[in-house]
Parts: structure tokens; sequence; C-alpha cells
């Protein structure tokens, strides 16, 4: 069975569309494309159909992984056809649970700072308002997330 895995940030153009391109990263790395979609949303309309940042692709190219895909908002489906939601901070987390339409899809979202194995952060910082430090911070931060995402539900 196909797991799927909803990425959500604010706007859906630096933190999660990093998310969704280090997991697809990483699937790829382990062979493990056919068993996993992978996707991403935003929990504001701010940037509606535009690319990932180009700094925040920039940062994802420097540790070779690409980012691709157009911002989206998320959408009251989405609760029920994804298997995991995860919210890049607690702002986004309690958004995620108060536009949640059934409170059986609560245990589906997750912080994504809960599955890093060597990093201490609580949330993802959005790094939109800073320098290119902040981007490829962000990147080192998921690719830890994303891997101990991946071991989590690989052990389930």
């Amino acid at each position: 069975m196909t797991q799927k895995l909803l990425f959500v940030c604010l706007g859906n153009i630096c933190r999660s569309p990093s998310a969704e391109g280090i997991m697809n990263h990483l699937l790829q790395q382990e062979q493990l494309t056919h068993a996993f979609q992978c996707d991403s949303a935003g929990t504001s309309s701010y940037h509606i159909g535009a690319a990932p940042d180009r700094r925040m692709a920039a940062a994802g190219l420097r540790q070779g992984i690409v980012l691709t895909g157009n911002s989206r908002q998320v959408q009251l489906d989405d609760f029920a056809s994804f298997d995991w939601i995860l919210a890049m901070d607690r702002h986004n987390y309690t958004d995620l649970l108060a536009l949640n339409p059934d409170s059986q899809n609560a245990s589906k979202i997750h912080m994504m700072c809960n599955f890093c194995t060597t990093h201490t952060d609580k949330e993802v910082p959005d790094p939109y308002y800073g320098g290119p430090s902040g981007f490829d911070y962000v990147i080192d931060l998921l690719l830890d997330a994303c891997s101990g995402l991946l071991e989590h539900i690989q052990q389930q």
C-alpha cells in the first residue's frame, strides 16, 4: 500500500516544497518511490501557482536536491486522502487542526521536527526574510527530519 505524505508550511514556496523534494530524493536513493507519494501545500493562499522560492531551490541544489512543483493551498479532502500530514511549525500545526473536517484524521497531523534524529529544533524556521545561511539550515534540518520520518514509517 502506498503511503501518502503531505508537507505543509504557510505559503508552500520554501519549507514544504523542500521537505517534499528531500523526501523524494531519499526515496529515490532507497529505491522506495513505488511505496510513497509526496506532495506539499500551504495553509495560506499567498503564493498559489508559484514555483519554489529561488533561494530555497538554490540551497537544495547545493545538496543535490531539486525542488519542483507549484504552490497550492491545503484542501479539505487532503485530510482524508493523505496518511501523514506534516506541519513545519506550531502555527501551521494549529491551523491544520482547525481546518481538519473530521476529528478521526487528527492523528495524521504531526510536527515535522518530531522526526529529527540529530537536530533539537521543535519547528522548521521560515527562511523567507533571512539570508542564504537560513535556507541552507532549513535544508539540513529537513534532511534530518525526512530521514527520521522515513525510518519511523518503515518501522511501523
